[in-house]
Formats: structure tokens, C-alpha cells, sequence
């Protein structure tokens, strides 16, 4: 039987906590390190989800600002000067906008947003007559990234 100090440093070399951290889990498991060690993992599976919605939502919000600004013709997800995903707007801004209400693009703008903070993905934006613009995809500032 293991002493609650070999259950606290089980579950800090397992789920990386602190030693307050550790306790406070073994003591709301009523001291049981299996049932505190799945408590944490659904805690933290909790938290990603959450963290992939609040970042997808941010890409989202940052798309709409940007093509809000005027006519887009066409957007790309970059990353290192690569297009990853394209997005046509033959229809203009509102055309657009539909396309990302969509489910498939909705994931696609979570995933992207998630790749982007470890990657530094860019947003390339096509308006017509040509104009480019580039924006960041650092979704880890408030304010969702800084356009270029």
C-alpha cells in the first residue's frame, strides 16, 4: 500500500502537478490514485475542448473583421509562404461568410487555429483588383492577432 506521499509524486510525475495540485485530486478522490489520475484526465480533455472552441471562435471572429473591412475574393490559410487551405468567394463577403458557418470549415478553422499558435500560420486575404493582404493567425493575444 502506498504511503500519500508516493500517491501525491504518482500523480505529479504522471499528470505534471504540483504537490498542492496532487493532494487537493487524492484528497477529492477520497485518496484513491486511480480515480483521482481519471478525474484529471477528464479534466483536462474538458479544458482542450474549451480551448479549441475559444480558439476556433477567435479565427472565426478575426475572418469576420477582416472581410467586414470590404470585398474578398479569395482567403488562404499559409504556413512558411505555403497555402494549407483556399477558400473561393465568387460570391463576395457574405458567400463567404456561409462557407465558414459551415460545419466542415468550422472544424477546419478550430484545427487551424490550434496549428497556427504553435506554427504561426498566416491569413492571406484576396480582394478584387488583385490586392493581397497578410494577417496574423497568432491567436494567443487578446485582441486575436495583429493584421500585417
Amino acid at each position: 500500500m502506498s504511503t500519500e506521499l508516493e500517491k501525491i509524486d504518482i500523480l505529479r510525475k504522471r499528470v505534471g502537478l504540483s504537490s498542492r495540485e496532487a493532494k487537493q485530486a487524492l484528497d477529492e478522490a477520497g485518496g484513491d490514485v486511480i480515480e483521482a489520475l481519471i478525474r484529471l484526465e477528464e479534466g483536462k480533455k474538458e479544458e482542450t475542448v474549451h480551448a479549441l472552441e475559444t480558439w476556433g471562435e477567435r479565427l472565426l471572429t478575426r475572418i469576420k473583421e477582416i472581410l467586414h473591412k470590404g470585398k474578398v475574393t479569395k482567403i488562404k490559410i499559409k504556413k512558411d509562404g505555403k497555402t494549407v487551405a483556399e477558400i473561393p468567394a465568387t460570391a463576395g463577403a457574405l458567400g463567404v461568410l456561409g462557407v465558414l458557418a459551415s460545419t466542415e470549415l468550422a472544424i477546419l478553422a478550430g484545427i487551424s487555429s490550434v496549428a497556427a499558435l504553435f506554427n504561426r500560420y498566416t491569413l492571406e486575404i484576396e480582394r478584387p483588383g488583385g490586392q493581397v493582404e497578410e494577417h496574423s493567425l497568432d491567436l494567443r493575444e487578446k485582441d486575436g492577432g495583429n493584421g500585417a
